[in-house]
């Protein structure tokens, strides 16, 4: 009787820790950049109504996306919105190098408060700094690729100069674009997929593609992964994500 009701509780405790390997190995970890939050917030959600495994995201800004990676947080998938911060990874041998996909890209962008634009032509002539009053928003410009990349293009337009000491920095391209949203920046520099999704702003103008590198964003699975789906990784390239992208107005740069 004794050995009966021990096996029986053995046999128990066997299904429960099967069970929990089996929830754990349903979950995906994703780390991604902050202006990826909308669409690959709907593209996981397609994706879960038609599959038992569970999408956890993580945005924030790519930069500190990385540095978490580097700490041990237990990311599968990183996201970032610039090839910086992936290869800072890929030197520290912290990303499985054969997955790695650049697969999408995007603009750059002035904005301003809804109703309180101004006019900007981007000529290295134009007196940007007289264009509007108050400060301007954007990542920060040594870390965040938001930031990196309104650098690059200041500088090159001649901007630079005349404006940095008005410029306020955040810890990802949604602060720079909630300061605007508040009126607490008169003008930000942000991508053309966040300004898209606010009705608080409207887009002043687009800097023209050669002033900044190139918007690329990679993925890749993080090397050592808990959870390498891929399924899910193949997902976020089929046409069902790649139409869900393009919807919130991503350039498609490389599908399977």
């Amino acid at each position: 009787m004794l050995n009966r009701l021990k096996n029986k509780f053995l046999y128990a405790l066997l299904l429960s820790l099967l069970a929990t390997l089996a929830h754990a190995e349903d979950k995906v970890t994703v780390f991604a950049a902050a202006s990826l939050t909308n669409a690959l917030t709907e593209i996981s959600a397609q994706y879960e109504k038609n599959n038992s495994v569970k999408i956890v995201h993580s945005f924030a800004a790519s930069s500190s996306l990385a540095k978490q990676i580097e700490n041990g947080a237990p990311a599968d998938i990183f996201i970032s919105a610039d090839t910086k911060w992936m290869n800072y990874l890929q030197d520290k041998k912290l990303i499985d190098v054969a997955s790695r996909k650049e697969f999408l890209g995007n603009k750059l962008v002035i904005i301003a408060p809804q109703g309180r634009g101004f006019n900007v032509k981007f000529d290295k002539s134009f007196d940007f700094a007289k264009a509007f009053d108050g400060r301007i928003c954007t990542g920060d410009i040594d870390s965040v690729p938001v930031g990196i990349y309104a650098k690059d293009s200041l500088i090159y337009l001649n901007w630079w100069d005349s404006i940095k000491t008005r410029i306020v920095g955040t810890q990802d391209v949604r602060g720079a674009l909630a300061f605007v949203e508040r009126g607490e920046c008169a003008a930000g520099i942000v991508y053309e997929t966040d300004a898209k999704v606010s009705t608080k702003v409207e887009i002043v103008g687009i800097f023209p593609e050669e002033s900044h590198k190139p918007i690329v964003y990679p993925m890749a699975f993080v090397a050592n992964a808990k959870n390498i789906n891929n399924d899910y990784f193949s997902y976020l390239q089929s046409i069902n994500a790649l139409n869900i992208f393009k919807k919130y107005g991503f350039n498609i740069l490389n599908s399977k």
